[in-house]
């Protein structure tokens, strides 16, 4: 892939060559920087990259605007930083009007999109007019969400994702990036990553989690609070035992005093959530053929353990570094 450079203008003046680059975009904010470097050496700077310049790979999430530049004399470098198109998007809040407890948003997909980015971002961010066919009625977005995760959490509700790319403009013109809702693609059986495939990666199935809960709040002896909460075989929280009796019953206590029945139940479900069994998956991709994106679904299997599952791609980062350039995949909730 190649890195284009503009003028404040946004208009197109060259290539960016002879740096080391290093961009990563993800889709959840937690676990995901969404920004970009680029490192030159002081002999190859020549001014042409400023503040406000931006850069992009045409057609592809990668690029964004230079809003820092810093030099260090004792290594001969100079570093142009920015954040990604999508981090941008994280620097937005979606809040509720006055008087209302939370934003909505009703309609179809593209067009909430378009609606939402192209008043942040006017003349820059794009969204676009085609009909997904498919609508939301009354989404209720989280207060004072940002941008970008108020739309991934409304798109991934109904089984889609955000698509961002930068598009060239004509000739002496500015581009723009385009924002739009594509379908998630399940590919884990097409795309099943195994040790075979030289792709690297470490599971954990553990299997001794807790899977019974007893939730004491508020009241003293036999007029305390008891919530029962259960975890089944898929991991589902609901305060039926169904699965697991017997031996195969893990129990333990939440300690809540004081906690009315309301609190009680959702702090212990948070609780048994972060305590239940658990599959754990850390994979280091490198290559992956076709069009695969943020939040497609691939699988990965252990054929001397017999251990698989699968997850979504969280994470993308393109790097250039001595000329080799890379693309590493991280799935959802990698470090």
């Amino acid at each position: 892939m190649d890195l284009i450079k503009t003028d404040q203008y946004g208009r197109q003046i060259g290539y960016v060559q002879g740096a080391n680059i290093d961009f990563e975009v993800g889709a959840d904010e937690a676990d995901s920087i969404n920004d970009f470097e680029i490192e030159l050496k002081r002999w190859n700077w020549d001014g042409s990259i400023r503040y406000g310049t931006r850069v992009f790979s045409p057609d592809t999430e990668y690029g964004g605007i230079v809003r820092e530049i810093s030099t260090d004399t004792s290594t001969n470098v100079i570093r142009a930083k920015g954040d990604t198109w999508r981090g941008m998007m994280t620097k937005k809040i979606i809040q509720p009007l006055s008087g209302q407890d939370y934003a909505t948003a009703s309609g179809e997909l593209n067009s909430i999109i378009k609606s939402k980015i192209e008043a942040e971002y006017p003349g820059l961010f794009y969204g676009v007019t085609a009909d997904t066919g498919v609508t939301v009625n009354n989404y209720q977005f989280d207060r004072y969400c940002t941008l970008h995760a108020g739309l991934v959490k409304m798109l991934k509700s109904v089984g889609y994702r955000l698509d961002i790319r930068y598009q060239e403009g004509d000739v002496g013109m500015a581009g723009y990036v385009k924002v739009s809702a594509v379908p998630i693609n399940d590919l884990s059986s097409e795309y099943e990553l195994t040790n075979d495939n030289n792709m690297n990666f470490i599971t954990d199935d553990n299997r001794r989690g807790i899977n019974h809960l007893i939730c004491l709040g508020k009241g003293d002896l036999k007029d305390r609070l008891v919530i029962h909460l259960y975890a089944d075989q898929n991991g589902t929280i609901s305060q039926t035992q169904q699965y697991f009796k017997g031996a195969e019953e893990i129990a333990a206590i939440y300690d809540s005093s004081g906690s009315e029945r309301d609190d009680l139940i959702k702090n212990g479900i948070k609780e048994l959530e972060s305590k239940k069994s658990s599959m754990s998956y850390n994979m280091t991709m490198t290559k992956l053929e076709g069009n695969i994106d943020l939040g497609d679904i691939v699988g990965g299997k252990d054929y001397l353990t017999g251990i698989s599952m699968k997850k979504p791609i969280g994470r993308k980062i393109w790097t250039i570094s001595s000329g080799k350039e890379k693309v590493v995949y991280k799935l959802e909730g990698e470090t």
